[in-house]
């Protein structure tokens, strides 16, 4: 009899609830494994990508996941140097959005803060002063650079902060089969393989696409002009 009335309310929850039960479980398994969004909260990939930023993520491009986990049913393509991918981190699991500049294969080093891929070192000139005025204002101050990084791959503008103190010279560093190095387009404020080493090909989750609305947090988080749906080059 106790059991009989255990059943009817688990019967009537599955009646009344069901659907949507199924429906939130389809849709966070689709975020999960297909594609999703993300929030960007720092600026190590400006002038590209703003605080505030929120991005749309193809996950499924570098193969079809297990929803919630970092095992493949697909192999899907392999991530591509100048690609924006999130990642997990290999030192915290943080998820992190980045630049690919180095696949496997690929010897990457910066000098003087000029990138260098396989002896071929990029060329520079004058980038997108546009890409400033979405700047949060404690950026802005800091007398930013912005440049146009051309002939590695994609070209897109990177930028210079000349007085903050980084790492202007780095490598050389051979990418082993498997692993992958990233760095931040804000090459002197990003927390990228140069601290925390070559990223795993596993631990790439998918590829930012394009910038679905931006809020900025200097405007009490109102939407930026000019951001809506905003594909990356």
């Amino acid at each position: 009899m106790q059991n009989r009335t255990k059943k009817k309310p688990l019967r009537s929850f599955w009646r009344d609830y069901g659907s949507t039960a199924l429906f939130l479980t389809l849709m966070v398994g689709f975020r999960s494994a297909w594609a999703d969004w993300v929030t960007v909260p720092t600026g190590s990939m400006n002038p590209t990508i703003l605080e505030g930023d929120r991005l749309l993520v193809d996950k499924h491009v570098f193969g079809l996941r297990i929803p919630f986990a970092l095992v493949r049913l697909t192999n899907g393509e392999d991530p591509v140097r100048g690609d924006i991918v999130v990642f997990d981190s290999p030192t915290d699991d943080k998820s992190l959005v980045k630049r690919v500049i180095g696949v496997p294969g690929n010897v990457v080093r910066l000098y003087a803060e000029t990138l260098i891929v396989n002896d071929r070192t990029a060329r520079y000139s004058a980038g997108d002063l546009n890409h400033l005025r979405g700047l949060l204002l404690s950026t802005s101050a800091q007398s930013p650079l912005v440049m146009r990084e051309q002939g590695l791959g994609k070209d897109h503008d990177v930028m210079i902060l000349p007085n903050r103190i980084t790492r202007l010279t780095f490598g050389p560093v051979e990418v082993p089969q498997g692993m992958y190095f990233m760095l931040g387009d804000n090459r002197d404020n990003s927390a990228d393989s140069r601290y925390i080493g070559l990223v795993p090909r596993r631990n790439i989750v998918g590829r930012a696409t394009r910038v679905v609305v931006s809020l900025n947090p200097d405007a009490y988080y109102l939407p930026r002009r000019g951001r809506f749906l905003t594909p990356f080059g």
